[in-house]
């Protein structure tokens, strides 16, 4: 790489990171002693990909959807998930203009840059895959008609792990469209602490835009070209490999689930102020990109083996690169 291009890489990435890093102070006012979540959470945002937060009630998962819409000024519609709702309801549907004589498509709370899906275990099947199309491919069809959301767009879905009455595991498929799953967890006692002191003081803080959605957009492509050696790539594929044989797992990592754990890894990195991936960044998302993607077989489940601990295996068995990968 010359002097130039590097000096133009590393400038980006010096942007990257001010930006990333302004966007964590102002979602961290709202979401308290989070931290490492909240950088996992904007590596989803920033490397173009949906997020699934799965996790008990009154963990903030709503105020964490609505202070990265806010952070980024960015809209944002929170569409409350049940039995009854309907495909329509999330999409949008097509009403009788009387004043032209003609059917026009009135947009539904999918069309907005940040959409909480709360509870999307809750809905139907048929229902949850209203968002599959546009998760994948950024639109809505309805009676034939392609209709985009806003850019940058990015779903934050969340489930309840503990209460199963009434709800629809989501299938392997759907989960695929999800960059990330992660958890928020309880506050430590002194966060708790703090935030009940607090509160009973002074109303919530308010939040303000700190980043532009053409500053997302930018970080997005930006993240996208960080630059991934040899090295790391081979260290993912092994990683994959490492999935598909493993006598635990039904289904292992998919291509495409290699892809999304090297997108989440660059975004990750210049999260960090690198315009380079290393083996620690690749680490850091694995378990938040992956376990997710695979499938237990039915004899592991019982003998109570997680995902989470085989990918402890994987990682443990699956040597890093030791040459240097800074380009």
């Amino acid at each position: 790489m010359t002097t130039h291009t590097a000096t133009d890489a590393h400038d980006k990435a010096l942007r990257f990171r001010t930006t990333h890093d302004a966007v964590l102070a102002e979602v961290e006012r709202t979401i308290k002693g989070k931290a490492p979540a909240i950088r996992l959470a904007l590596a989803c945002v920033f490397g173009g990909g949906h997020l699934l937060i799965e996790d008990v009630p009154g963990t903030g998962k709503t105020s964490l959807a609505k202070a990265l819409a806010t952070s980024v000024s960015g809209s944002w519609q929170r569409i409350q998930f049940t039995p009854d709702l309907l495909p329509g309801d999330i999409t949008g549907v097509s009403v009788w203009d009387q004043t032209r004589q003609e059917f026009r498509f009135r947009g539904g709370p999918v069309f907005a840059n940040v959409v909480l899906a709360d509870e999307i275990n809750r809905a139907s099947p048929k229902t949850q895959s209203a968002l599959l199309e546009v998760m994948e491919e950024g639109q809505v069809t309805v009676d034939g008609v392609g209709h985009p959301v806003p850019s940058p767009f990015l779903v934050v879905a969340t489930q309840n792990p503990i209460d199963l009455e009434g709800t629809y595991q989501l299938p392997e498929a759907q989960l695929d469209r999800f960059l990330m799953r992660i958890s928020l967890g309880h506050p430590d006692l002194e966060v708790e602490t703090e935030i009940l002191t607090n509160r009973a003081a002074a109303a919530p803080p308010a939040l303000r835009p700190v980043a532009t959605l053409d500053d997302v957009e930018w970080m997005r492509r930006t993240a996208a070209g960080a630059h991934t050696a040899p090295e790391i790539a081979r260290y993912i594929a092994l990683l994959a490999k490492a999935t598909r044989e493993h006598q635990a797992l039904r289904l292992g990592l998919s291509t495409r689930g290699s892809l999304a754990l090297m997108r989440a890894a660059q975004a990750y990195a210049l999260g960090s102020g690198r315009h380079f991936v290393v083996p620690d960044d690749v680490r850091a998302v694995t378990g938040p990109v992956l376990a997710h993607r695979l499938v237990l077989t039915a004899q592991a489940q019982v003998r109570g083996v997680t995902a989470a601990s085989v990918l402890g295996e994987v990682l443990g068995s699956v040597p890093a690169p030791t040459q240097a990968v800074r380009v």
